[in-house]
């Protein structure tokens, strides 16, 4: 089977880190977004994946190729960012008419994709939210889907598209995604994916719903550091550090330096990080980034940043209270 991956977005609400780096290859605990798709799927059993990128694609091409050689990898280009359904139309060529999963390069995600390939339907993932009006949504009946919305501004449905789909008529998605470009069907200004979805629908293609409860999303620091921490919180590592205290559960690369520091709970420390005197709680401190005498909670440091504190005297009498900004 093959995925589409489209990855060529900005990342606009992650910077400043996506000035200098593609949002997937943020890392999240221990390795970058795309790294835990792509692990993912291969556990699942695709065996080729077509990945779209855009903004600075050269660096996802690079770091792809050089760690997946296990999986049969084609990069396509998307020149101008028009919307995910134009993403898929840009890749069109990739695919023949085998079934095929379409993920989202920003979502890292939990739920058994066997399952969902043994439907004899079309599927999309799902999962119920509070707010449907941020999410394209599906309305169902008897668990088949009857209509897709993009962004509701009066939903009736609060299953929100997590960005997983499983697509059986990849033929009749190319020919969807062809008659949306060359009419130039358009929601909110851009090529959405929802319409050509919608409109395999209204050309007979019956597509079901999979719930998903375990969706990540890493579009925002907030989000990115939230994922970070369920991650730990499955997969987190312990490892001693003499002089140290560690908390878990966490992760530390074997290339980090840590001395004389509290690191934990819930914090990545990436590859040829330093970490010195310093307390690193909640937080995601990339490659090669160096921490010096800080506190750091609930933040990100991008790679080669170089974070310097210091330690203040006081002399506070009873009943004092003292705030530090």
């Amino acid at each position: 089977m093959r995925a589409i991956i489209p990855v060529a977005g900005l990342g606009s609400r992650l910077r400043p880190h996506t000035f200098s780096r593609p949002k997937v290859l943020l890392n999240v605990a221990g390795k970058p977004i795309i790294a835990h798709i792509l692990d993912k799927i291969i556990d699942e059993g695709v065996t080729s994946a077509t990945i779209v990128v855009g903004y600075m694609g050269e660096m996802v091409e690079e770091y792809v190729t050089l760690h997946y050689s296990n999986i049969d990898l084609t990069f396509i280009e998307q020149e101008h960012p028009k919307g995910l359904g134009h993403s898929i139309y840009v890749a069109r060529e990739t695919f023949d008419d085998q079934p095929l999963l379409i993920i989202l390069g920003d979502t890292i995600f939990d739920v058994d994709l066997k399952h969902v390939f043994a439907s004899k339907h079309s599927a999309i993932g799902v999962k119920s939210v509070d707010d449907p009006k941020r999410f394209g949504v599906v309305e169902t009946r008897n668990n088949f889907i009857t209509r897709l919305v993009e962004k509701p501004e009066h939903p009736v449905s609060n299953l929100a598209v997590v960005g997983i789909y499983y697509i059986r008529a990849a033929a009749l998605l190319k020919e969807c995604l062809n008659t949306l470009i060359d009419d130039n069907i358009k929601t909110r200004g851009e090529y959405q994916l929802t319409d050509a979805l919608q409109m395999m629908i209204e050309r007979g293609e019956k597509m079901t719903v999979f719930t998903v409860d375990g969706w990540f999303d890493c579009g925002k620091s907030e989000t990115l550091l939230s994922t970070n921490r369920h991650l730990l919180g499955q997969e987190g590592l312990s490892r001693k550090i003499p002089d140290s205290v560690i908390i878990p559960p966490v992760y530390i690369s074997p290339t980090a330096e840590v001395t004389q520091s509290v690191v934990g709970p819930y914090a990545t420390i990436a590859d040829g990080a330093i970490i010195h005197q310093s307390i690193v709680r909640n937080s995601i401190i990339d490659d090669k980034a160096q921490v010096s005498k800080a506190l750091l909670d609930n933040s990100i440091v991008g790679s080669n940043a170089i974070i310097k504190g210091s330690f203040r005297r006081i002399n506070a009498g009873d009943s004092s209270e003292i705030d530090f900004y």
